[in-house]
C-alpha cells in the first residue's frame, strides 16, 4: 500500500463544538458527518450550489492559518465577516511533511486579495498589478506565481475566472505543482478540471460526503448530455 504523504490526511469534525441552533446543522452533506479522509495529492469538493463545499474549504483555510477571504498566511484584511463558525470545531490531521509555502486562492475575492497584493508591496517585494490585467490573466499569474514546490494549496471555484483553455493551463501549473511535492484541496464546479488523472473527488450530494469517480459527477453528466444532445436538451429547456 502506498503510504499517504499528504501534509493534509484527514478531517474531524467535533459537532458538540457547535451551535445547536447553528445553520451548519442543515446542511445535509456535513451534519453528522465526523471524518472526512484525504487521500490524494489532488482533492476534488463536488456538488450542487449550498451543499456545503465551499463552507467546508473555507474552515480548512481558516483553521490552518489562512485569511478567510484568501491570500497566503501573511494576509491578514476583512471586507466582509461572513465565515462560519465550522472551523471552531474543525481539527485537522497533518501528516509528517511540513508544507515549506501555502496559498488560498478564491475567484469571488480575488479583487480584494489583488488590492491587498499592492498594499503589501514594497521595494524588496514588488506588486505584480494584477489589477492592470483581466480577471482571469490575472488570476493564472497570482496562481503561476504562487504555486510552489512543497506546498499546500486550496482553491474555490477556481473556473470562475478562466475560459476553457485557461483551466487546461491551470490543470498543468497544478500537475507541475504536485510533481514537485504540493497538495490541492479544490472546489469545482468544471467537468476540465475535474478530469484531473488519479484525484480524489469527494461529492457533497446524496445525504454525506462520499468518493465518487470522475464519470459519476453531475458536472460531468450534465456536460456530456448537453454536448451529446444539444438541440434536444435544449428544446425541451425552453419549451
Amino acid at each position: 500500500m502506498k503510504m499517504n504523504s499528504n501534509y493534509i490526511r484527514e478531517l474531524v469534525i467535533d459537532w458538540s463544538k457547535i451551535d445547536e441552533q447553528s445553520y451548519l446543522r442543515d446542511i445535509e452533506a456535513l451534519r453528522g458527518q465526523t471524518k472526512i479522509e484525504i487521500k490524494k495529492p489532488v482533492t476534488f469538493f463536488v456538488g450542487e450550489n449550498g451543499s456545503g463545499k465551499s463552507t467546508l474549504l473555507e474552515a480548512i483555510a481558516i483553521k490552518y492559518g489562512f485569511n478567510p477571504e484568501g491570500g497566503s498566511k501573511n494576509y491578514s484584511f476583512a471586507t466582509y465577516d461572513s465565515h462560519s463558525e465550522l472551523f471552531n470545531a474543525l481539527r485537522i490531521g497533518k501528516g509528517v511533511r511540513h508544507a515549506k509555502w501555502g496559498y488560498f486562492l478564491r475567484a469571488e475575492s480575488f479583487y480584494n486579495v489583488a488590492t491587498k497584493e499592492m498594499e503589501y508591496a514594497d521595494i524588496l517585494h514588488p506588486s505584480e498589478k494584477y489589477h492592470e490585467k483581466s480577471h482571469g490573466e490575472g488570476f493564472l499569474a497570482l496562481a503561476q506565481k504562487q504555486f510552489k514546490p512543497n506546498g499546500f494549496y486550496l482553491l474555490d471555484e477556481p473556473e470562475a475566472a478562466l475560459s476553457p483553455q485557461r483551466q487546461l493551463t491551470l490543470l498543468a501549473l497544478v500537475n507541475q505543482s504536485v510533481m514537485q511535492g504540493s497538495q490541492f484541496i479544490i472546489v469545482s464546479h468544471s467537468p476540465i478540471l475535474l478530469g484531473y488523472p488519479d484525484a480524489q473527488i469527494l461529492a457533497f450530494d446524496d445525504g454525506k460526503v462520499h468518493n465518487c469517480k470522475y464519470e459519476e459527477t453531475n458536472s460531468f453528466r450534465i456536460m456530456e448530455l448537453f454536448i451529446n444532445n444539444r438541440e434536444q436538451v435544449l428544446n425541451k429547456l425552453l419549451d
